[in-house]
């Protein structure tokens, strides 16, 4: 029996659950052209507000995940589990960049297919562009290559994978539905369900800077998704964090890659942005069994960071995807770096009490270094670094950061926003960096 797209859409609009079958009808619909643009922007709307179960939401998950090619890394007979991670996402978050090789040194493999950044997040790949010669839409053989050789590599999507994803997001965006729950959890796990991973960890931001601001409705996201990924056969682990402020001390793109390297190398570590990364692997490293507990995941964690060998896996990664052979050992001569570099000073001295974290994110964007629209270009070279955390004291001689312009009307503009996101005055109290851990059921 044929199922209309419009006896699915009447289903959900009056908050009747749908079934498997009916689900699986409609992305197939979707992909194959007999359900409308106009029909999905219907059932997103319902969706939005009506909802959907846990075991609708697992349907709809494994159905966007099949509408399209399913990696299998059997056929490379990879000596560890393969996993990775996802972030919803927030400022001067490069976890990634350092997770990767810190989960290979350990004997996984994390096959990252990450996103761009919009509005005031950044995007993983914006941030690799910025190395000259990197690969972020490499075929599948070079994908393959990199993680059989590096233990990682971070890529975009392509095309092939989670297509049904791809048109809904699209509609999404344009009709209001982008906030969704349900939606936003079969999109998230249906691109990762397509990578043929055996495990996910997922770090769910809250604060000013995170797509759910609330730790409320972090932790209804975390915890969808966590169960979601399970009864869909990928074992997940949720971590909520702080984004109450920037996670690295460098917001922009070339800045966290340099950041990272500096990370990796030992040069400098931010303390947050270490704890998290830590908790972030050592959750990966128990999901794929190569350690008893988080306290044996942190531990061989930090030695593999201690060792060199995260930074090693990282080199590798950055070289067989096209990048410097020398990268590691000479960043600062293939970044790119912005002609005008200035510190921004509070308006007066004290210790910084709350940091508007998107506005942070927005000034970046200003500067060029992020999107308001898919096709708008990315100057990689601008950005912030030394960004005071909340705690700090500021004054005549200690900077809110450093901008990082290309023109001097463009580091004005910058130091203005740049003090409005600050507040001067009482101590504010941070939120730890790792607030929360859920675990899929």
């Amino acid at each position: 029996m044929t199922l209309l797209p419009q006896e699915i859409i009447r289903k959900k609009r009056d908050g009747a659950a749908l079934s498997a079958a009916e689900i699986e009808s409609f992305v197939q619909g979707l992909v194959a052209g007999s359900v409308t643009h106009a029909q999905v922007a219907a059932f997103a709307m319902a969706v939005f507000f009506r909802g959907m179960a846990m075991d609708e939401r697992i349907a709809l998950t494994r159905a966007m995940t099949q509408s399209g090619t399913v990696l299998d890394w059997g056929s490379l007979d990879l000596p560890g589990p393969v996993l990775d991670k996802h972030s919803t996402g927030g400022v001067g978050d490069n976890v990634s960049l350092m997770l990767g090789p810190l989960v290979a040194a350990c004997g996984g493999f994390v096959p990252m297919i990450s996103g761009r950044g919009l509005g005031h997040t950044g995007g993983t790949l914006d941030k690799l562009d910025s190395v000259p010669g990197y690969t972020t839409q490499p075929d599948l053989d070079l994908f393959r290559r990199a993680v059989r050789e590096a233990g990682t590599a971070i890529i975009g999507q392509t095309a092939d994978l989670a297509p049904a994803d791809k048109t809904v997001y699209s509609i999404r965006d344009v009709t209001a539905t982008v906030e969704s729950i349900p939606l936003i959890t079969a999109s998230i796990l249906s691109k990762k369900l397509a990578a043929g991973l055996q495990a996910l960890v997922m770090d769910v931001k809250t604060g000013s800077g995170a797509f759910m601001p609330t730790l409320e409705g972090s932790r209804e996201l975390a915890e969808s998704i966590a169960t979601v990924a399970t009864g869909a056969g990928l074992p997940t682990t949720a971590l909520i964090t702080a984004m109450d402020q920037p996670l690295a001390s460098a917001a922009g793109n070339a800045l966290e890659v340099r950041n990272a390297v500096d990370f990796l190398t030992g040069a400098h570590r931010d303390v947050r942005l270490l704890e998290v990364t830590v908790d972030l692997c050592a959750e990966m490293l128990v999901l794929g069994k190569l350690a008893r507990d988080t306290a044996e995941g942190q531990a061989r964690i930090e030695q593999a960071l201690a060792s060199g060998r995260a930074a090693e896996h990282f080199a590798r990664m950055i070289a067989v995807l096209g990048g410097p052979a020398d990268f590691l050992e000479q960043p600062e001569r293939h970044l790119p770096a912005a002609p005008v570099v200035k510190p921004v000073f509070a308006g007066t001295a004290g210790t910084v009490g709350a940091i508007d974290t998107r506005a942070v994110g927005l000034v970046v964007v200003a500067l060029g270094g992020g999107r308001t629209r898919p096709q708008d270009a990315i100057d990689h070279a601008v950005g912030l670094t030394g960004l005071a955390e909340l705690g700090a004291e500021v004054g005549p001689d200690r900077p809110l950061a450093f901008v990082h312009a290309r023109s001097e009307a463009a580091a004005e503009a910058a130091e203005a926003g740049l003090r409005a996101a600050y507040r001067i005055g009482e101590d504010g109290e941070a939120l730890p960096p790792v607030l929360e851990r859920i675990g899929g059921s």
